[in-house]
């Protein structure tokens, strides 16, 4: 993401240090550009605006549209004014969420930087200060968290402070542009590790999904799971092909079977069209196919296999390097997220999608800062708040359900 102004720097100015001591620092920039190989759309959208300051925890935008055009709209010479048209604005809200975290490195570990797994013969430790290195990791697994966010958040707006706010992520805000190639959806109850299902259509090795998770704490409605322990009326399900069956606890789930028949390139042209009559990809430059591993596998499959051969460039945008696939609906962006669930391909118009950051009076949006002393360590919190603007959802599109198997060479 390209770097955010560097001007709020905390009570104490910018980034500065007595010996391995941080004080407050403004960090929106630099934890939203670590490793765009990491969170890429997060980068990517970041690197096209900057971010965006907002005044509340909760914010909102408008989206409109235009009537429906006409062939030959023309008026009689002399004719009276016509009666007016007016289009209609919708309001559009998300919330900020807070990330927060502590790291905390004791005396010892930052003054003994001799010491290692191995023999300990005062040789040079590759870490020399501890306490800045733990801050990095903390910022990388911290960009990671508001990635996946981003993408996989599920809408929370607590009506006081007993439940967190959490940010809408781009998949639970499409709700026009989807394509679900999975089986109809199964209303069934679990109690510890097994679903009753009477006379379930399901067989070991299916794959799975949930829709809803009910009160299940184990189960994630953006996961892919496979059936195992299949009997007549019911079944359980692991993370993995013949994995350990997962402890759902009692709930009511919803769940999907997967397709098992590959996408071809029908499958994603049926996707962008619909994306298109509904006004998006409105930008060649931005618009972008989000996969995770498998199913770019899948794309670059079925591309071959509809022109005898796939042959991939790229281009930048947001200061993020894409490779790119032309297709019936023009050049798309291929973003490889490994936060993308694995039976889903999302078309995002990047464009429309924004960071929206709270700013904290003499702080900023993203910092660090000491924590009181309460032992021989040095303790540092690292906070900020934000959410995602994503526009006008019939911008983007989504298909779920995806085949998960891995195509043939």
């Amino acid at each position: 993401m390209t770097a955010a102004p560097a001007a709020e720097g905390g009570r104490h100015g910018r980034n500065q240090r007595a010996g391995n001591h941080v004080q407050p620092a403004e960090l929106r920039g630099a934890a939203l550009q670590r490793e765009p190989r990491r969170h890429p759309l997060l980068s990517a959208i970041g690197g096209l605006t900057g971010g965006e300051e907002v005044k509340s925890t909760e914010f909102e935008w408008q989206t409109s549209d235009l009537r429906a055009p006409e062939e030959n709209r023309s008026r009689l010479e002399g004719a009276a004014a016509q009666n007016s048209d007016q289009r209609v604005r919708a309001n559009v809200t998300n919330v900020v969420e807070i990330h927060q975290e502590t790291v905390e490195v004791s005396y010892t570990k930052q003054a003994a930087t001799g010491q290692t797994s191995g023999t300990n013969n005062e040789q040079t430790n590759p870490v020399q200060a501890e306490l800045p290195w733990q801050i990095q990791q903390a910022l990388k697994a911290k960009a990671t968290d508001i990635e996946a966010s981003f993408i996989l958040g599920q809408y929370q707006k607590p009506a006081d402070n007993t439940t967190p706010r959490k940010t809408r992520g781009i998949l639970a805000a499409i709700t026009t542009n989807v394509i679900d190639l999975g089986a109809a959806t199964r209303s069934v109850s679990a109690a510890t590790d097994t679903i009753t299902d009477t006379a379930t259509p399901l067989l070991n090795g299916d794959a799975v999904r949930f829709t809803s998770v009910g009160a299940s704490t184990t189960l994630k409605a953006n996961r892919v799971y496979y059936v195992v322990a299949q009997t007549t009326n019911a079944f359980k399900v692991a993370s993995v092909p013949n994995g350990t069956p997962i402890n759902i606890g009692t709930a009511t789930v919803s769940v999907s079977k997967l397709a098992t028949t590959a996408p071809n390139k029908n499958t994603y042209d049926g996707l962008f069209q619909m994306v298109f009559d509904n006004g998006g990809m409105r930008e060649s430059a931005t618009q972008t196919i989000v996969v995770g591993s498998t199913q770019k596998r899948q794309l670059s499959a079925a591309y071959a296999a509809a022109y005898g051969k796939y042959q991939e460039s790229s281009r930048e945008v947001g200061g993020v390097n894409f490779t790119t696939i032309t297709s019936d609906f023009g050049t798309f962006n291929i973003m490889l997220d490994r936060w993308m669930p694995a039976d889903t391909v999302a078309v995002l118009s990047l464009e429309q999608l924004i960071p929206k950051f709270l700013r904290i009076p003499d702080k900023g949006h993203f910092f660090e800062e000491p924590l009181a002393k309460v032992g021989a360590s040095d303790r540092v919190q690292i906070y900020g708040e934000i959410g995602l603007q994503y526009g006008n959802e019939k911008a983007h599109g989504v298909l779920r359900g995806l085949s998960v198997s891995v195509p043939n060479a």
